[in-house]
């Protein structure tokens, strides 16, 4: 209950501060602007989300008679969450991830990349693609899909006041040039935090139901430890860890220490495995 209204207080933030730096751009007009903005931004996403995802990662859909036994898992978590068969899609990437996307649980998708077929167990397998599914029965990738649009058009906007400082303020000049710069460069660094908050505390609850829906919460704790191990191993390689643009869909996205730990998208793996002892621990599946 309290990650779901801190989601909606997040939510509910960034969207008031899309409407704040509207107002600072041109007033009343600005705001209604602002809204606008986001809410047609939102309506895109909302609607082609799985096909900017598929583009943006180089997913291709699995045909049923490819990948039998991972289609077969699918099918299996799709019945015990009792929504309809998501379309499997594959990445040819060596990193271990994997995501979900879809407007709804009608017209979802659940992506493997290589390396996690190549790499993880069939144990391991069923804890991660549980999670993903967790993550479309709480309509996850919606909130994900909006909080980034929002994101967006925070930024698009904050481009114009730049623009605005350096031709001397708003509308009529009614605007003072320096709040106009400090909204250019505070008003992205502050949508970028609500963001990843939002994507950080929808992961903890994508773990816990994800856990109960594959009843073996040491699969996913496993799971996130190889899937750590080895983006590690890519790291000290020079390696790419993670697309910023996508990192926020996967089980294993941008991890920084320190304060850069407001700017991640994924709660550290350690608190993450943690929890889900705890929870193997507790009770029995």
């Amino acid at each position: 209950m309290w990650n779901q209204f801190k989601t909606l207080l997040l939510l509910a933030t960034i969207t008031g501060l899309l409407v704040v730096v509207g107002g600072v751009i041109g007033g009343r007009g600005g705001m209604i602007l602002g809204l606008g903005l986001g809410a047609m931004m939102n309506l895109v996403s909302w609607w082609k989300s799985d096909s900017l995802v598929m583009a943006m990662t180089g997913a291709r859909e699995v045909p049923e008679g490819s990948m039998p036994e991972l289609h077969a898992m699918v099918g299996e978590l799709a019945m015990r969450a009792g929504i309809p068969k998501p379309k499997l899609l594959y990445v040819d990437d060596a990193t271990p991830n994997a995501f979900a996307t879809g407007r709804s649980p009608q017209r979802a998708a659940v992506a493997v990349t290589r390396g996690l077929v190549q790499q993880l167990d069939e144990r391991q397998l069923r804890g991660v693609m549980a999670h993903e599914f967790a993550h479309i029965i709480q309509r996850d990738t919606l909130i994900s899909a909006i909080a980034a649009t929002v994101a967006g058009a925070i930024t698009l906007l904050a481009n114009m006041a730049q623009w605005a400082a350096l031709f001397g303020g708003g509308r009529d000049g009614e605007r003072h040039p320096l709040a106009l710069v400090a909204t250019a460069l505070l008003a992205p660094i502050a949508a970028m935090l609500v963001q990843m908050a939002i994507s950080r505390t929808r992961e903890y609850r994508a773990d816990r139901v994800g856990a109960e829906l594959c009843r073996d919460p040491l699969a996913l704790a496993s799971a996130l430890e190889v899937i750590d191990q080895t983006a590690r191993r890519h790291a000290q390689r020079g390696m790419v860890q993670a697309n910023p643009s996508t990192s926020h869909l996967m089980i294993h996205g941008l991890n920084f220490g320190g304060l850069g730990r407001l700017f991640a998208t994924h709660p550290p793996i350690p608190a993450r495995v943690e929890r889900l002892r705890q929870m193997a621990s507790r009770q029995a599946f």
